[in-house]
């Protein structure tokens, strides 16, 4: 299968959404656009609306793909219509896909996102990266992306190419910064009358710290020179740090474990917190 990238639509503004940022993404990555379109068996649809039912649903995909292309000229966009299991279906769908892009429902700052079973059981079994793209402004002119550096979450004790490769991709694609962050906790303190740890001490450790980042980067940093990287290392849960850091990034990049298991969701407490909580697009790369 040629290379693409893919979005699943199903009507929704969040669907519609990552519609439009996946058309943005396949613009950079010089890739057709693909449109995937999932229809569930309803076994009690009465038979006399089914053929409405289907006009307007094939109609939605139709508008959205013309629409796309009037907005990008020269993109290709193509529409598939499948039936089945939407999860099931849309990881098969994502076998020729560079990226999958899904859309995430908003619940408010307070109650964050709502990522839905279809949503969460996709990003943990396809093979590509998948990005979650929540709904804009609704006045249909936000910007199909946000403003912004690109922020990734790096794990020095488990470094991942493939996590590196995409941040420094997306970053150099959109010709944007590239914020690194690292979290680390201090030891622990253990024994009948601990004593604070020296000031001097938690100061050598972040030294360390600091150091083992940069050179971490640096083979990066020179396969991408034009990339402007700005590390940090973090004291205390990293998601705490990358959700400050959304606040004004364009896009945000993890990581989850490759598993064989079909069962479970696999993504790992960081990954979970960002995916419901962030208002920034969200790259779910598996690696491993």
């Amino acid at each position: 299968m040629t290379r693409n990238v893919t979005v699943g639509l199903d009507g929704s503004r969040e669907s519609l959404a990552a519609a439009r940022w996946a058309a943005l993404e396949a613009v950079r990555r010089r890739l057709p656009l693909r449109i995937v379109q999932v229809r569930e068996p309803h076994p009690r649809l009465l038979p006399s609306v089914e053929p409405e039912a289907q006009e307007g649903w094939e109609r939605i995909a139709d508008e959205a793909a013309a629409g796309l292309v009037r907005e990008h000229p020269g993109l290709e966009a193509d529409v598939e219509r499948l039936a089945g299991r939407p999860a099931e279906v849309l990881r098969d769908a994502a076998g020729g896909a560079e990226v999958l892009v899904l859309g995430s429902r908003g619940r408010g700052t307070l109650a964050g996102f709502l990522v839905g079973s279809v949503a969460l059981s996709t990003v943990a079994h396809v093979e590509c990266p998948v990005v979650l793209v929540r709904a804009g402004a609704e006045d249909g002119e936000a910007p199909a992306e946000p403003e912004g550096d690109v922020v990734v979450g790096v794990d020095l004790s488990r470094p991942h190419d493939e996590i590196a490769a995409f941040a420094f991709g997306a970053a150099a694609r959109r010709g944007t910064g590239l914020e690194v962050l690292h979290g680390w906790d201090p030891p622990p303190v253990y024994g009948i009358g601990p004593v604070a740890m020296s000031p001097h001490l938690l100061d050598d450790l972040a030294e360390e710290k600091a150091l083992a980042l940069d050179r971490a980067l640096r083979p990066w940093r020179q396969r991408y020179p034009e990339v402007a990287v700005r590390p940090r290392t973090v004291v205390g849960r990293v998601s705490h740090h990358l959700l400050d850091a959304a606040e004004h990034a364009c896009l945000v990049v993890v990581g989850r474990r490759s598993r064989r298991s079909p069962l479970g969701f696999h993504t790992g407490p960081v990954t979970h917190a960002v995916m419901h909580h962030c208002a920034a697009p969200v790259a779910v790369v598996p690696h491993g």
